[in-house]
């Protein structure tokens, strides 16, 4: 019993010390100072002339610099140099009775690329591609100081057709010589198998020196300066350009798509999308602080990502600490939210027993139901059109959909503009009095049976019409068809038959579905809008109708073609202003003549939710800024400590099991002796 005894005290040691290691741990750097997350869709483009969607701008955004970036923490949404010594400085031209705005951009001399092997001259002219994988595979590297060359590259590129950048159609008609430029070397693009652009040039983009820029505007447009902080206008190398031109890295899919390079505060280490994506540190990154503490950056000295196509299992190793924050699904919304009796969202107590936070804000986005205003039922502008659409929005319990679809993550949209953005207006003066009325300090939304009055005054009694005496049937085109889509259809057909109205549900895939609404072959859809930058203007050209994707063969961004003169014009004149009373006026006039004709169902403002652990700081919240993760600090220390409290294992019954098996051992070998010994006698 006494060796017993010892193997006892031995486990016992043995499961003290198994505290001290996190077995199920996915990473072998846990107590690096590495930020863990996670993606669940493949970024397809990492080029900046081409990437467009969230999931590819997180990543890039951290390796690319347009010449601007947001202030991290001031509100409103503020514009700050980011390459540049100072803002760009604008003048004012008038040129044979035209009007043209000329920026100057003024470039650090200090800020450096990322080693690449692009600035190894041989690396230009490979022939043997045979050791080449990745871009790691590349034995010399190099770098060269930012200069303004490489801004006009870029600009070029986008003149490019073939490079498919989304803002082309957008950007040549402001910058002086784009569109003449696009036209020209989008047709030498097609006979070049190398195509060197410093042989061609912009008439409107002029480098002054090496590090000077200047771009030449049509007209006063003063929201050209968010588009300079935006990702299209971020540098592009032409050794970087000629290095990916190369067939034999095409084939092995080694371009700008796969592996950019960029200035930022982090390089893209690892690219396998199918299973994770790192960033580290750039140890060139030019000298850039904290806005509060001037604490140089970045704070994290590597990223991981990992790709995570399910909610369930990302939401559990948030819980376990091996992400350092998670949004919140639906499956997860009850187990993280708290709601209180006035509505309000907080973390529920087992968050915060674990020390979990959370972050929330109005995100600058708008989702919406459109009325085709071409369609001969529920578009046009007579007084029986726009009480049918009036009747619709009603009847739409937009309050009810955020409750049951988005965990009451939203707010109720009262027009195209949503909080923040200068122009959006709360409380009774906000209020689309055409829906709600203002009752003892609240918006009530007006009841059905009024609804049914000015469906009936449309012409359409209890949903039927006067003229055939057949019941009012409507058509809603969609992408959805998954089993929570066909809740949400379900849902919305009663919002119709509350009217007496029939909808008939259109399913197709995506780019079946956009192609009709480009052709005006839709008559009712839904569709979103995220701020490419913060002016009203971004929102309020959705519906300028110069701007109708019949009419610009679908290049336009007004899917329900609305068009009204009044508005039109008054959108012209505030488009070019800068934020003022005069120009609030405006667009108060603006709103009403949008909450007056009803071309949407102005829908929903999102509310954006997310969780992260004690020891991730600096988390502010800022939907304008995409580089953000230069900010964010990792306390890796307390996040291993956290991680080994929250997932020691369970040993102690695997250990009394084993002692139960050596106690039985002992007593089958005593007697085993016992018997022996009785042979022996």
């Amino acid at each position: 019993m006494k060796n017993l005894l010892k193997i006892l005290i031995i486990f016992i040691l043995i499961e003290n010390s198994c505290y001290a290691v996190v077995w199920n741990s996915p990473y072998s750097n846990i107590k690096s100072n590495t930020l863990f997350s996670s993606f669940s869709l493949t970024p397809k483009h990492l080029d900046p002339v081409i990437s467009y969607s969230s999931n590819e701008w997180r990543i890039i955004s951290q390796i690319y610099e347009p010449p601007l970036q947001y202030n991290y923490i001031k509100k409103p949404y503020e514009l700050e140099p980011l390459t540049l010594k100072e803002m760009p400085t604008v003048k004012y031209l008038d040129i044979n009775g035209t009007i043209y705005s000329q920026y100057i951009l003024k470039l650090r001399d200090d800020i450096k690329y990322q080693n690449h092997p692009a600035f190894v001259k041989e690396n230009r002219f490979l022939k043997d591609f045979r050791d080449i994988e990745t871009i790691n595979n590349f034995k010399k590297s190099g770098t060269r100081n930012l200069k303004a060359i490489d801004y006009e590259y870029a600009i070029k590129r986008m003149g490019v057709r073939e490079y498919g950048s989304p803002i082309l159609d957008i950007m040549r008609g402001y910058i002086v010589g784009l569109d003449e430029f696009s036209k020209k070397i989008s047709k030498i693009a097609k006979d070049k198998k190398i195509l060197d652009l410093r042989e061609y040039h912009i008439k409107g983009v002029r480098v002054l020196d090496d590090y000077t820029l200047s771009i030449l505007i049509k007209g006063k447009y003063p929201q050209f300066l968010y588009w300079l902080s935006m990702n299209f206008f971020a540098p592009i190398p032409w050794e970087a350009d000629l290095f990916y031109q190369q067939e034999g890295l095409k084939r092995k899919n080694i371009t700008l798509n796969t592996y950019p390079i960029g200035t930022g505060a982090y390089y893209l280490a690892k690219n396998s999308p199918n299973r994770e994506m790192i960033l580290r540190a750039n140890p060139n990154f030019h000298s850039e602080f904290y806005p509060l503490t001037k604490e140089r950056l970045p704070f994290i000295k590597e990223v991981i990502y990992s790709l995570e196509k399910e909610s369930i299992p990302l939401w559990n190793k948030f819980l376990q600490g091996y992400y350092d924050a998670s949004a919140i699904s639906s499956e997860t919304f009850d187990q993280a939210v708290q709601i209180s009796s006035n509505g309000s969202m907080g973390l529920s107590n087992s968050m915060k027993k674990r020390g979990i936070k959370m972050s929330s804000s109005i995100s600058p986005s708008i989702f919406y139901m459109a009325f085709n205003m071409l369609d001969p039922i529920v578009g046009g502008y007579s007084e029986s059109a726009k009480k049918l659409r009036q009747a619709i929005s009603i009847a739409q319990n937009e309050e009810e959909y955020i409750s049951i679809f988005m965990n009451g993550r939203g707010i109720v949209a009262q027009s195209p503009i949503p909080p923040s953005i200068f122009g959006y207006i709360g409380g009774k003066e906000g209020t689309n009095l055409v829906i709600y009325d203002w009752i003892n300090g609240k918006r009530v939304r007006k009841s059905i049976e009024y609804a049914k009055t000015l469906l009936a005054e449309a012409g359409y009694p209890n949903g039927v019409s006067k003229e055939s005496g057949k019941r009012l049937v409507l058509y809603y085109d969609t992408t959805s068809t998954g089993a929570d889509d066909r809740a949400l259809m379900d849902w919305r057909r009663k919002q119709f038959e509350k009217l007496g109205i029939e909808l008939i549900i259109r399913s197709t895939d995506y780019n079946r579905f956009q192609e009709k609404v480009r052709k005006g072959k839709v008559q009712i859809f839904s569709w979103g809008w995220n701020a490419d930058y913060p002016d009203p203007e971004n929102f309020l050209f959705l519906l300028y109708g110069k701007n109708s994707v019949v009419d610009t063969n679908g290049a336009g961004i007004n899917s329900s073609n609305y068009k009204n003169p009044k508005y039109d014009r008054l959108f012209e004149e505030i488009k070019t202003m800068q934020n003022s009373p005069l120009r609030l006026e405006k667009i108060r006039e603006m709103i009403k003549i949008l909450q007056n004709d009803a071309p949407w169902v102005w829908g929903v403002h999102p509310k954006s939710l997310v969780l992260y652990h004690s020891w991730f700081s600096n988390i502010v919240s800022n939907a304008m800024a995409n580089n953000t993760l230069k900010y964010k600090k990792i306390d890796y220390r307390l996040r291993y400590k956290k991680i080994e409290e929250w997932n020691r294992p369970i040993v102690t019954p695997l250990i009394i099991f084993i002692i139960f098996l050596l106690f039985i051992s002992y007593l089958l070998y005593k007697a085993y002796k016992h018997k022996n010994s009785y042979k022996i006698i």
